[in-house]
Parts: structure tokens; C-alpha cells; sequence
């Protein structure tokens, strides 16, 4: 990306498989651009200028699945500028210019399966013939086009497909008119009308414009930052009553008032309901023929949940009333709903007292429950539903839930959530009732004296257990004792010392332990033994571990046993300080065996080592470049310089040296050939030694332009350094200094030296003014030209 390449570089292997080259101006695709690179399965040429595409500009790419050719000037596209691609399954031609579907030439695309035009100027919904050999596509994506009117023929091509799997995207058009008869006989599996219409007259006289169609799913109303119809009024979705629809989705519509009785009259037949960021804060009438089985309200104005009202939807099976911060009360109760299978009131401001049985009477199938994150929440242990199997009150805060068995009557319960639920546990009948438990979680809470007693003595089901974050400091002897079936064990983020071998010898069935984040020291050799067959993965990182030799048979199971633990990046040592933050795993367990002296041998000689090793990478480019000199590789008296000048700057000057710099010496009269480092180093060659021959042995001088970015870099000082030995070594002063801006004399002399060689060479300042310019670029010119050979003189 951003490299300013125009075209495919060489150095790129065969068997890419994913190439980004967007944003670099590469204009036009000639035939065979990218047979180089067959492998292809993902290209993106966002914003790369591409006006034009020849025939055959992607053979080859018969491996290519994606294609993204996004913000492209497109103006010609070859007829057969898209052959070969015979395995694509998305492209993506947004905001290409595009006036018409007719002008892709993709009717040979058998395979693929998503195409998206948003943002163009397609004028017309008029689907070319070549759609029908388009058998996988499942994706048209037409939205923000200039779309303002459907006719009756614009989909023929989709006529008669029974099973058509095909989502249509027409959101943010300026849909002023659908012609009645457009849609009929048309099977679609979703379609999206999202802020088209300008008013509720056209909206409502556009939705009818429907009659007809067969759609899995229907998406009305608006965007959040682009409303255009804001008003709800009676009678706006008539239309559906000519529509078969499976789904519909309602989303981003502000006024409601008391014009939602007609709602769902059009919808009675519709089995899913999804009303998105509507201002609505009143159910309004409901047919009591009703078959929606799904309704899902989230983002809406409720201020309770309206219970009664909800009651109505007989064959309703999932309800969820959610993220709403007006909703803080549950008044009502339900009444005969009794198909009702999952409640989710969750992300709400709700405020219980005595859950549940009050509530949810009227629900004799409920089975799921989530009230999660909400506010306060009241235990009464009456629940009035015996079949739930899922309870979620994470992140509520519960009150009486640590004191008295308020789960008694929920024997099929299998999974339960009250993390983070401000529960303290006192009782041990905490959970009793719950025979038939599997899943517990509870992080974030507390037991009575820190310790993890004895309450999960009748949860002979579980199968996972989260006590993480509970201020544990002791676990009982007898916790776990009737927990032979449980298979994933989190107990990290407490204070836990140890791992009593007693104590979790039961879980004899645990294939996941995290015992993370405690502080622990060791794994004693019986914890060690008393560790599960069954154990796959076990999590020790950020604990408080000993390294000393005392311990090696643990550092040596460590060392053994790799593929069992987790983030062993994060099992450092905490003690002896001097292997303070060491890796566990990397523990030398030779060095238990030592003598001190040996030890320290050993470790001096590490430390001599690291240290030689160090100074010859920090300096290997002053000894490679002395190096290069004395074996006699100087550039002799009589041989012709490549360049006239090598250039030294930091890289955020890099604007300044492209556009004043080389624009005036190389397009000037004489012109000047610099060496610039992006432009000519040769590619896969050493830096240093493309400094020393393609820059300092090829050049007649050096150009130095000196800077506050020169200076803070320690590489520019650094090649200022090496370029005052090459002038050393030619005999002669060749160093011109550029002072870019206003930069402290004294700063200068003290950080590059440069009062050792300011009075030798050529010092200019650089001051964007006419006269100062014109100046400038003529000291610079004659500083250049000075010692330059003539063409064919055969001296200086």
C-alpha cells in the first residue's frame, strides 16, 4: 500500500496468495498484469487510479476469490477484461463510475457469489440478461445510487427462480416510484429499503408497489445520521399485506405518537419481528390472529416492559427487550403465554423486587431467562417457571441470592450466570436445588471468609466452574469432593498460595485448569502426580515463582511438559532476584548442578559474549566501510563518477528533496544525476553497502541537508560522520551543507562536528523567498560543477 508503485513488483513470490496494492497509481491493467503471481486468491486495488482494464488484464488468477476495486476512475472496461477469473466469488466495485450493470462484463462469472456497486451512478434497477448465468450469486449490493424509479420488467431476469438465495441491497436510493407488479412472482432472501423515500406518502405508496413479492427478509426505515421519514403514521405499512415475508426488520424511526394501532396488522402472518432503534414507548394494538413466533425490540423507548400488551402474540416463542435505557420497570405481568421459550430483557436499567414467580406466571414453557446487566435485582426463590434450563444475571446486582437457597425449585436448570453480581456467598445451600446444573459461573463475587467452602456439594452435574476474581485465599479440603464430572475449572485472579493435592485429586475428569494470576510458588511433586490424565490445557502464567534449584523437579516438569501449559510467555520467575522475570521454561537446569565458581564463569563469559556481539552489531558500519577502504576498493583519480552528488537527509525532509531538490538539479540546465537513497540503492543489497558504493565511492560529492529532524536522527549524524572520512581519504573538500531551516549554530558545532570542516566546504542556507532562491540554486550549482569532467576532456 502507499508505495507510489505503478505496477506489480517483481520481487513479489509466485505463490502469493494475498497482495494489497492500493493506493499506488497504477492507471491502467494491461493484458497479463498479474500472471506473475498465479496463487492469487485475495487482490485489492483500492484507490489505485484505474481508468481503464483491458481483455485478459487478470489471466491466469484462476485461484482469485476476492477482487476489491474500490474508488477507481473506471471509464473503460474491456469485454473480456474479467476472463480467467473463473473460481471469484466477491467483487467490489464501489464508487467506480459505474453508470449501468450492463457496462461489467462479468456474465462469465459462473461462480461468483457477492458483487457490490454501492456508490456509483447506476441509474436503473434493470438487471442485464447475464444475470441469469450468475446461478451462486447471493449478494447485489446497489445502495447510494441514483436509483428513483422500479418498472415492471427491470427484474425479469429473476423471475420464475423458486429458490432464489439472493439479498438485495437498494438502501439510499431516491426511490420516488415503484411500479405496482415489480416485485410479483419474485423470490428474494432479503431486501433493503433503508432511508429511499423522502416522505411517508412515497414511503407508504413504495411499500405497496411490493405486491408480490416473496421475501425471507425485509428491511425498512432509516439510518441513524440520515433520516429522511421520521414520522410513523397509521396505515404506512399496508402494503405488506401483498407481501410474503418471513422477517421483517423495522429500524431507525423517531416519531411514534399514538399512530402505531395498524403496526402489526400487515405483519400477523410474519414470524420474526425486529424493531431496531425505534422511538416507540407504547405497544400498540395487536391482532389476535397473530403468528409472529420472534420479536425483538432493541434500542426502543419503553419505559416498562409492556407485559399485557405482549401477551397478545399467542405463538410468540422468543422474546428480547433490549439496550434500552429507558427501561426501568417490569409492572405487568404476563398473561397465557404459552409457547413462550426465551425472555432476554438484557442491557436494560430494570429494577426487580421479589423475582420472578409475579412476573412470569403466565410463561409455563419459559426455558431461558437473561436479565443481565440491569440494575438491581430482588431474590424471592419463588419462580412460578420450573422448565428454565438458562438463567443469566451477569453484571445485575443481586440481592439475597448469597444468603438463602433462592434456586430451590429450579431442578432442570443447566446453566446459571451470576457473575459480577455483587453476590456474597455465606450459606452452603446456596445452590442447593440445582441436581441438574452444568454450567456455573460466578466471577466477580465473594465467599464467606475468603474461602471456598463447601457450596457446590450437590452439583454433581457440573461440567464447568468459574470462581475467578473472588478474593480467594484457601480452597476446603471437601470443595471439589463431589465434583467428579467437572471438566473446566477457572480460578484464576485470586490469592491462592498453593495446589493442594488433596483438595483437587477428585477432579479427576478436568481436561482445562487456569490457576492464573495467584501466588503461587511451586507445584509440589505430589500436586504434580495428583494432576489429572484427562488435563489438556493448564494455565499457571502471572504467579509468584521460585527458580531456586530446591525446586528443580517442578522446573523440570515445566520444561517437559510445554504442550500442556498456556501463556507460558507469562510464566516468568519472580525469585531468586537475579532471575527475577526469567522465563520458567527456559530455567537452565544444568546450572543447579554447578559450582558457584563455574557459574560465574559461565555467566561472565555469557556477559563478554552478549557484549561483543553487541558492539559489532552497533558499529559494523564504520568497520565494514574501513574495511572497504584499506582493501583498496577507493574509487581511483581517473575513473568517471556515476553521480554528481550523494544525498544525505532524515526522512521527514524527504517532500522538500523530491520537490525543490531533485526537480531543480536534475531538470535544470546543466543537470545534475544525484544518488537518493528510495531511488537508486539497488534492491536486496545490504544498506551499508549500497551507502558506501552506490553512494560515497560513485559520487563527486555529498549533499548534506541539515535539519531538526537531521539532527535528533542518530543515522543522518551517523553518515555525516562517515561522509567526513570519505572526504579524509579523497584529499579534497566535497561536502556541501544545505541549512534547511532555522537550526542553532551552536547546537550544530556541538552535535555534528562542524566547526572541523565549515570553513573547507560549502555552507548555504536555504530561505524560501524569490531572491534568496535564485541565489541559493546558484552557489549550489557552482559548488556542484566545481572539479566536474567535461564529457570526453578525460580530466577534472
Amino acid at each position: 500500500m502507499e508505495l507510489n508503485i505503478s505496477g506489480v513488483p517483481a520481487e513479489i513470490p509466485p505463490s502469493t496468495q494475498n497482495l494489497d496494492l492500493s493506493f499506488n497509481p497504477l492507471e491502467s491493467l494491461t493484458s497479463n498484469y498479474f500472471s506473475a503471481i498465479p496463487a492469487l486468491r485475495f487482490l485489492d486495488l483500492t484507490r489505485c487510479r484505474i481508468q481503464t482494464i483491458e481483455d485478459y488484464a487478470f489471466e491466469d488468477l484462476h485461484n482469485l476469490l476476492i477482487l476489491i476495486l474500490t474508488a477507481n476512475p473506471l471509464w473503460h472496461l474491456s469485454p473480456k477484461a474479467f476472463y480467467s477469473l473463473t473460481s471469484l466469488q466477491k467483487l467490489v466495485a464501489v464508487e467506480d463510475n459505474i453508470s449501468s450493470l450492463a457496462d461489467l462484463p462479468i456474465g462469465h462469472l459462473h461462480t461468483l457469489q457477492e458483487l457490490n456497486v454501492a456508490k456509483n451512478n447506476v441509474d436503473s434497477l434493470k438487471l442485464p440478461k447475464y444475470f441469469s448465468n450468475l446461478t451462486f450469486l447471493r449478494f447485489l449490493s446497489l445502495q447510494s445510487n441514483k436509483i428513483s424509479s422500479i418498472s415492471t420488467e427491470d427484474l425479469d431476469v429473476l423471475q420464475g427462480e423458486k429458490e432464489l438465495n439472493l439479498t438485495l441491497v437498494l438502501s439510499l436510493n431516491d426511490i420516488k416510484y415503484i411500479q405496482p407488479g415489480s416485485f410479483e412472482g419474485i423470490h428474494l432472501h432479503e431486501l433493503s429499503l433503508r432511508a429511499c423515500f423522502e416522505n411517508t406518502s412515497v414511503m407508504k405508496a413504495g411499500i405497496q408497489g411490493l405486491a408480490g413479492l416473496q421475501v425471507n427478509r425485509l428491511v425498512l426505515g432509516e439510518f441513524r445520521n440520515i433520516r429522511r421519514v421520521e414520522d410513523f403514521s397509521n396505515g404506512l405499512l399496508d402494503g405488506l399485506c401483498q407481501v410474503q415475508l418471513q422477517e421483517f426488520v423495522f429500524i431507525c424511526f423517531e416519531r411514534f405518537y399514538n399512530c402505531t394501532d395498524t403496526l402489526f396488522d400487515c405483519l400477523v402472518n410474519t414470524s420474526i419481528i425486529r424493531m431496531v432503534d425505534i422511538y416507540l414507548n407504547k405497544m400498540s394494538a395487536v391482532p389476535t390472529a397473530s403468528r409472529i413466533r420472534q420479536l425483538e425490540c432493541k434500542t426502543c423507548k419503553f419505559n416498562e416492559v409492556p407485559a399485557r400488551k405482549l401477551s397478545s402474540f399467542k405463538e410468540l416463542r422468543v422474546l428480547r427487550i433490549t439496550k434500552s435505557k429507558y427501561l426501568t420497570g417490569f409492572l405487568q405481568t404476563f398473561v397465557d403465554l404459552p409457547n413462550l421459550e426465551v425472555l432476554d430483557l438484557s442491557e436494560n436499567q430494570l429494577s426487580f423486587l421479589q423475582c420472578c414467580s409475579f412476573y412470569l406466571s403466565g410463561t409455563p414453557k419459559l426455558k431461558h431467562l437473561n436479565l443481565s446487566f440491569n440494575s438491581k435485582i430482588s431474590m424471592s426463590g419463588s419462580w412460578g417457571v420450573n422448565e428454565l434450563v438458562s438463567l443469566d444475571f451477569q453484571h445485575s446486582k443481586l440481592e439475597g441470592s448469597g444468603t438463602f437457597p433462592v434456586f430451590l425449585s429450579l431442578g432442570k436448570l443447566i446453566y446459571l450466570d451470576i457473575s459480577y453480581t455483587n453476590t456474597h456467598v455465606e450459606s452452603q445451600c446456596t445452590f442447593c436445588g440445582l441436581e441438574s446444573l452444568q454450567v456455573l459461573k460466578m466471577a466477580g463475587n465473594s465467599f464467606k471468609d475468603n474461602n471456598l467452602g463447601d457450596s457446590f456439594m450437590k452439583l454433581t452435574q457440573l461440567l464447568t466452574l468459574d470462581v475467578s476474581s473472588c478474593k480467594l485465599i484457601q480452597v476446603s479440603l471437601s470443595t471439589f469432593s463431589s465434583l467428579g464430572k467437572l471438566q473446566k475449572l477457572n480460578i484464576s485472579h485470586n490469592k491462592l498460595l498453593t495446589v493442594d493435592h488433596l483438595t483437587y485429586k477428585p477432579l479427576q475428569a478436568l481436561t482445562v485448569l487456569d490457576f492464573s494470576s495467584n501466588q503461587l510458588t511451586v507445584l509440589t511433586e505430589k500436586a504434580l502426580e495428583s494432576l489429572p490424565s484427562s488435563l489438556v490445557h493448564l494455565d499457571l502464567s502471572c504467579n509468584l515463582f521460585d527458580c531456586s534449584c530446591s525446586h528443580l523437579s517442578f522446573l523440570k516438569w515445566a520444561n517437559e511438559h510445554g504442550e500442556l501449559l498456556w501463556s507460558t510467555e507469562l510464566m516468568v520467575c519472580n525469585s531468586p532476584k537475579h532471575l527475577k522475570n526469567a522465563s520458567v521454561l527456559n530455567f537452565d537446569l544444568s546450572s543447579c548442578q554447578l559450582s558457584p565458581t563455574l557459574v560465574a564463569i559461565s555467566v561472565g563469559t555469557a556477559l563478554a559474549g552478549a557484549l561483543f556481539l553487541f558492539l559489532v552489531y552497533k558499529y559494523y558500519f564504520n568497520l565494514y566501510y574501513r574495511l572497504v577502504l584499506l582493501s583498496g576498493c577507493q574509487r581511483n583519480a581517473d575513473r568517471d563518477d556515476t553521480y554528481d552528488a550523494f544525498v544525505i537527509h532524515s526522512s521527514k525532509d524527504i517532500e522538500w528533496v523530491r520537490k525543490e531538490l531533485v526537480k531543480t538539479l536534475e531538470g535544470g540546465v546543466p543537470p545534475f544525476h544525484l544518488c537518493l537513497h528510495y531511488r537508486d540503492f539497488t534492491p536486496g543489497v545490504p544498506v551499508a553497502s549500497n551507502i558506501i558504493h552506490e553512494g560515497f565511492l560513485s559520487s563527486r560529492k555529498v549533499i548534506a541537508v541539515i535539519s531538526d529532524h537531521f539532527m535528533e536522527s542518530k543515522w543522518c549524524s551517523f553518515e555525516l560522520e562517515i561522509a567526513q572520512s570519505w572526504q579524509f581519504m579523497e584529499g579534497r573538500a566535497g561536502i556541501i551543507l544545505i541549512i534547511l531551516e532555522e537550526v542553532d549554530k551552536a547546537l550544530l558545532r556541538r552535535k555534528l562536528g562542524l566547526s572541523r570542516y565549515l570553513q573547507r566546504n560549502t555552507y548555504l542556507e536555504w530561505k524560501d523567498r524569490e531572491i534568496s532562491r535564485h541565489l541559493f540554486w546558484r552557489q549550489l550549482r557552482t559548488a556542484l560543477l566545481a572539479g566536474k569532467t567535461e564529457p570526453g576532456s578525460g580530466g577534472n
